[in-house]
C-alpha cells in the first residue's frame, strides 16, 4: 500500500489526466461539515457490503479525518483484490493544514 501526504495529493489532483478515486470512509456528519472536492462518501462501516460499488481498477485513496480509518480500510482493500490503493496520511485534518485553510476542522 502507498502513503501519499495532503500536498502530495494535491499536486497529483492538479496534474493528472486520470483522476483517482477519492474514497472519504469518515461518517455522515462528517462528510457534510467537511471533505475534500470529488470525494466519494461510503462510511467504513458500510465497505464490506459494498465492495463492487468501488472500481477494482482505479487508483483509490482513503481518506479520513486523521489517517487511521482510512488506513485501516486500504488494508481491507488490498486483502480484497484491490491492487492500487493510497492511504491519506494526516486525513482532511491534514488537508486544511497544508491546502486549503479555508476548510473547517474539527
Amino acid at each position: 500500500m502507498q502513503v501519499i501526504t495532503a500536498t502530495q495529493l494535491n499536486e497529483l489532483l492538479q496534474n493528472s489526466e486520470q483522476q483517482p478515486f477519492l474514497l472519504d470512509v469518515r461518517e455522515a456528519n462528517e462528510f457534510e461539515y467537511c471533505h475534500i472536492e470529488n470525494s466519494i462518501h461510503m462510511p467504513m462501516h458500510s465497505i464490506p457490503a459494498n465492495l463492487s460499488q468501488l472500481p477494482q481498477d482505479a487508483h483509490i485513496i482513503s481518506i479520513c479525518h486523521h489517517g487511521m480509518r482510512s488506513l485501516q480500510v486500504a488494508q481491507f482493500l488490498l486483502q480484497n483484490g484491490f491492487s492500487n490503493i493510497t492511504n491519506l496520511s494526516g486525513g482532511v485534518h491534514a488537508w486544511a493544514q497544508s491546502v486549503d485553510p479555508t476548510m473547517p476542522t474539527y
